[in-house]
């Protein structure tokens, strides 16, 4: 494998602006090709469905050896998952762990990882969305929709047409009946995709067979309630054929728990793939070769693969033997020391960077400080915390490397994509940067706020009592509790005592998620994530990191957790959804990063990948890699979530 190398200067300068773009791995790459339509003028949104909890570095699942490779009969005429011809098989690990429950898009419980996984970047090898979202540049392209959405001057009604090509599974066409239909069914039965848009969406309604209006909600002065939501729901939420739903209807005589629980083994898709196999081992999809997208107003040609499969690994462990051997080519898990697959075992093995820190960081997981404990409340103290960790041992050790530094890309409120940098004024707000390990500085902090050990035990007091907290992430995850443990060794360095504590994720997530209560003892200092790239982004991450409206909620899993409140961030949080103005817009998210970076509510340790990706090219090559001349350039994800679904276009077999 042979990694083109750039000077460290060009490296870092890439970094700033565009995720840290490094050579390719590869050759270059044979370019899809999708419909050269623009990006639509407007960002779409995510939804305010519950935040997808980050992977942890292990996690159990069943386990089974890699399915031999013999060729299947002709004329197969029950699925044979242990009959995939290897040369017409990709192989994936990292995202399905535990059986499949179902295949309903109307429900988030399906355990479904690859088909049918509710997120801002919404699976669509099985059901499709008007618009795929792309985190490279932060763009949306259509998929069933013909052509950019459009607003109306009042910027209260968003209307997109649906592409005359666009069919179903069972050869009737896509119309925008089906998306007005599936819109009212997540209404009428309190879905979850209903619940998070209904307080945005006022309607969805058919105009003709091919014209879709989005009507928004209203405020008190007729404005849209929130335009940046409305345009979410183009791009992370799948059309639902009218037909089918009915049928789902009448299956469940109109019980909305039976809509969410029922299977839906007979459902109806658009998508290239569909179930072929799945049980508690591995789960198989196979290429639908009528998938209307071949047509020339989209991709023109079937995605390469006819089978998708992923074998349900044990642990991480399991899947790494399998990459190894080349029983897998898509590693969409956590590979420790990645760069060791090349340089020491000369394995066929590469990342979408070639060099650290090999993907692409979506992701900031976070430390947050329980304001309502002693000492806390204090700027000093948590300024004094996050100055002195020691953030390169951090990424050394617990994401081995796999994370820019936070010298490549300074501190922010935004990820290090291309798209995101570019929403700040970066001059702006160099003078309140740092980057670890400043043991002096912080002990300066505290000397001059005058939290200072009186009594000589090594710990520093405030209100006559010693600083100590506890850090806590839950147990199990390998990388967060590596992290939590620097946190904690740099407390002891400025004469603060900080423990660490791993209770199980059950425990866990239902104390940091009631947050109607203060936070008892033991979560002082807490990990949670942060979103990821997603079309509302920088907006969504902000507000879920700073706004003061997720206080006192009975049930809490948008963010904020550590109860921070300050109006002048509340302020510019809820002005950002309704502005168009580029100007404007960077000078609000400039703002809002000074802010944060002043306060200090919370810390980023690291930037993670919104999905690793390493791939083995022993039987499939041309994967995404940075510069490989795809335009638009596809990310680094499941090659099934949004626009990563152009990788499987672009795939080629090493020995045909």
């Amino acid at each position: 494998m042979k990694h083109k190398t750039r000077s460290l200067s060009i490296i870092l300068g890439l970094l700033l602006v565009f995720a840290l773009a490094l050579a390719a791995c590869t050759a270059p790459t044979q370019t899809a090709t999708p419909p050269p339509a623009a990006p639509t003028e407007e960002p779409a949104a995510a939804t305010e469905a519950p935040a997808e909890e980050p992977a942890p570095t292990e996690e159990p699942a069943p386990t089974e050896e890699m399915a031999p490779t013999e060729e299947p009969a002709a004329e197969e005429t029950e699925a044979d998952p242990n009959a995939l011809p290897r040369q017409e098989t990709l192989y994936f690990n990292g995202q399905q762990w535990g059986a499949v429950v179902g295949w309903n898009p109307y429900s988030n419980s399906n355990n479904n990882a690859m088909a049918i996984a509710q997120q801002d970047n919404s699976r669509v090898i099985m059901f499709e969305t008007p618009y795929l979202y792309n985190m490279l540049d932060g763009q949306v392209y259509p998929l069933l929709a013909d052509g950019p959405f459009e607003w109306n001057d009042a910027r209260t009604e968003l209307t997109f047409k649906i592409k005359p090509a666009a069919h179903w599974s069972d050869g009737t066409p896509v119309t925008a009946e089906d998306v007005a239909y599936t819109w009212a069914t997540h209404v009428k039965y309190n879905t979850p995709t209903g619940a998070a848009n209904v307080d945005f969406i006022e309607d969805i309604v058919a105009v003709d067979p091919q014209t879709v209006t989005i009507k928004a909600k209203l405020n008190d002065e007729g404005a849209a309630v929130n335009p940046l939501l409305v345009s979410a729901y183009v791009s992370t939420n799948y059309v639902i054929q009218k037909a089918w739903t009915q049928t789902l209807e009448e299956r469940i005589g109109g019980d909305p728990v039976a809509l969410l629980a029922d299977p839906a083994e007979d459902v109806v898709y658009s998508g290239p793939y569909h179930k072929y196999f799945a049980d508690d081992t591995k789960v198989v999809y196979v290429r639908d070769d009528n998938y209307w997208g071949q047509d020339a107003s989209m991709w023109g040609k079937l995605p390469v693969p006819k089978y998708l499969a992923h074998v349900i690994f044990k642990d991480n462990a399991a899947g790494t033997t399998a990459l190894q051997a080349g029983e897998v080519d898509v590693s969409q898990q956590f590979n420790a020391n990645v760069q060791d697959f090349w340089l020491e075992e000369n394995l066929p093995i590469s990342t979408y960077l070639p060099e650290a820190p090999y993907g692409i960081g979506a992701s900031l997981p976070t430390a947050f400080f329980n304001l309502a404990s002693p000492g806390l409340d204090q700027l000093a103290v948590r300024k004094a915390i996050a100055i002195a960790v020691d953030y390169p041992t951090i990424i050394a050790n617990a994401m081995t490397n796999q994370s820019a530094t936070f010298e490549q890309v300074p501190r922010s409120l935004m990820n290090p994509t291309d798209g995101e940098q570019a929403t700040f004024d970066h001059e702006a707000v160099a003078d309140l940067q740092w980057v670890g390990n400043d043991i002096e500085g912080a002990k300066a902090l505290l000397d001059e706020a005058g939290i200072v050990d009186t009594d000589g035990d090594g710990w520093r007091e405030y209100n006559g009592e010693n600083l100590h907290y506890v850090a806590t992430c839950p147990n199990g995850w390998s990388d967060w509790q590596a992290a939590i443990e620097v946190v904690a060794a740099a407390g002891k360095e400025i004469g603060i005592d900080i423990t660490t504590n791993f209770p199980e994720w059950a425990v866990y997530q239902t104390v940091v998620t009631k947050s109607d209560a203060p936070l008892p003892e033991g979560y002082d200092i807490f990990m949670m994530w942060s979103d990821g790239a997603g079309p509302t982004q920088p907006w969504g991450r902000i507000r879920k990191l700073m706004s003061s409206e997720f206080i006192g909620m009975a049930s809490n899993w948008n963010g904020n957790w550590g109860q921070y409140s300050n109006p002048e961030a509340d302020a510019l949080i809820q002005s950002l959804p309704s502005e168009t103005d580029p100007a404007k817009l960077n000078e609000t998210y400039t703002e809002l990063v000074k802010i944060y970076l002043t306060d200090i509510p919370s810390f980023t340790l690291m930037y993670r990948p919104q999905s690793f990706h390493t791939v083995n090219e022993s039987v499939w090559t041309n994967f995404p890699h940075a510069d490989d001349g795809t335009n638009p350039p596809v990310p680094p994800l499941d090659l099934t979530d949004g626009w990563s679904i152009a990788g499987l276009y672009n795939l080629e077999l090493v020995n045909p």
